[in-house]
């Protein structure tokens, strides 16, 4: 029985807040979204977001998002102002290329493409 994909499930301080910033700089859209819990998505992504009352608990999460053309992508981050300022666009050691961002809760978020697709 193989897997079919990972999902995220980030804490947020406010869910309906933070499902709204996703939506708003980085062009998720929202698919369910109350109080409690949260979900959104973009091309073929999905994150959950559950709902935390310590800001503890978003300041040390974080994801991974493999995608395609990152160097685009950056730019696109770069210019709704979230890239975090230790989190630039550059190759990695382990064979990536990849930049970070943290979102309006403190959860970091890196996108990354294999340095051979680049």
């Amino acid at each position: 029985m193989p897997l079919r994909k990972a999902i995220p499930v980030l804490a947020a301080l406010n869910v309906p807040r933070l499902a709204n910033w996703y939506k708003d700089k980085l062009n998720f859209k929202i698919g369910f979204c109350d109080e409690g819990y949260g979900i959104i998505g973009r091309d073929d992504i999905i994150i959950h977001f559950w709902h935390a009352n310590d800001e503890i608990f978003p300041k040390n999460t974080s994801c991974y998002i493999d995608v395609d053309e990152v160097d685009e992508l950056y730019e696109e981050m770069k210019a709704a102002g979230v890239v975090h300022p230790n989190g630039p666009l550059k190759n990695q050691p382990h064979g990536m290329r990849e930049f970070a961002i943290l979102d309006l809760d403190g959860n970091l978020i890196r996108f990354g493409q294999p340095l051979e697709d680049n």
